[in-house]
């Protein structure tokens, strides 16, 4: 946490995604919600708990607090597998893959999105990057509690960018996690100059291997993660948000990346991934892992994905092993 920063706000339990999504939509069309799109979102979170608006530019200074969130372990299993990730055994147990552990905090990630004193509009907002800071092995079964504030509202050359921190810590404090996700809310303006670094241009590897998703990824990846945001779901919940089609979650290329990549045990790495355009469902995605090393001399990685046909990039990023 940052000191006094954020007022902390207990929540007695995860938050069900659904639900919020169901509010935020709500609130976007003024209470009138079409049956075909709530009936779609069950809401079930990826973890369990253990026991029991202002204007544009003020962002709520709080931060959402969930305590003894119980790294599940049928819940992460079937999340490595959605994604392709190994299980791996350590001195404590089987170790939680990265990508289930934010999936284990976007929930109350969410909440802070969905407040009524957030000032941007959570539906349609695009995913525009991540970076996570794993920094020790978490055990399927371990007790953590989940912290997330929102940050750093600022212009976007197509509307408004805010991060959303969320952290894991252990009982006495210690952070073993933390993951920042980067939103766009476009045609949002909010005060500021747009500071951007100009990109390299795209050209595309040669490919290690080619994923070739049907349209229900996005169903499935839902199920496992919580996250039912319409858009993913099929053809007309993403048109009824003013998509031409379903999407993949983003989250849902990532992990699969990183999966792919294949961090050693034990390793304390970085990952970064940043959103170029989103994959279409059903589809198929050309992908690249370039390592640094491997096995025990493993240093890091770079992945990419891409349109095949298009040679257009979906995503790019990179995982970084890390000192202690």
């Amino acid at each position: 946490m940052d000191g006094d920063r954020y007022e902390p706000v207990v929540l007695t339990d995860i938050p069900s995604l659904g639900g919020l999504y169901a509010r935020a939509a709500a609130g976007a069309a003024g209470g009138l919600l079409p049956r075909a799109l709530t009936d779609r979102l069950p809401g079930r979170a990826p973890g369990r708990r253990r026991g029991t608006g202002g204007a544009p530019g003020d962002l709520p200074a709080v931060a959402h607090v969930v305590e003894a969130v119980v790294v599940d372990a049928a819940g992460h299993e079937a999340f490595c597998r959605t994604v392709g990730a190994p299980l791996h055994e350590g001195a404590g147990g089987t170790e939680a893959f990265s990508g289930y552990l934010h999936a284990l905090a976007f929930p109350v990630a969410m909440s802070v999105l969905t407040r009524p004193d957030f000032p941007l509009p959570v539906l349609g907002m695009v995913h525009l990057a991540n970076e996570v800071e794993h920094r020790g092995s978490v055990a399927v079964g371990e007790d953590l509690t989940v912290t997330a504030h929102a940050e750093r509202l600022r212009p976007h050359r197509s509307g408004a960018q805010v991060d959303v921190v969320a952290r894991l810590t252990r009982g006495d404090g210690e952070p073993v996690w933390t993951g920042r996700s980067t939103y766009l809310a476009k045609g949002v303006r909010v005060p500021g100059t747009v500071e951007e670094s100009p990109r390299e241009e795209f050209v595309p590897p040669a490919p290690t291997g080619h994923w070739r998703l049907t349209g229900g990824t996005g169903r499935d990846y839902a199920a496992v993660s919580g996250d039912w945001n319409p858009i993913h779901l099929s053809g007309p919940t993403a048109r009824a948000l003013g998509m031409k089609q379903a999407i993949a979650h983003g989250m849902y290329s990532a992990s699969r990346a990183l999966a792919e990549v294949g961090v050693p045990p034990g390793v304390p790495f970085r990952w970064t991934v940043e959103f170029a355009a989103p994959v279409p469902l059903p589809g198929t995605v050309a992908v690249a892992i370039t390592d640094d090393g491997r096995g025990a001399g493993w240093r890091g990685s770079r992945f990419a994905g891409w349109d095949p046909r298009r040679r257009r990039p979906h995503f790019t990023g990179t995982v970084v092993r890390q000192e202690g």
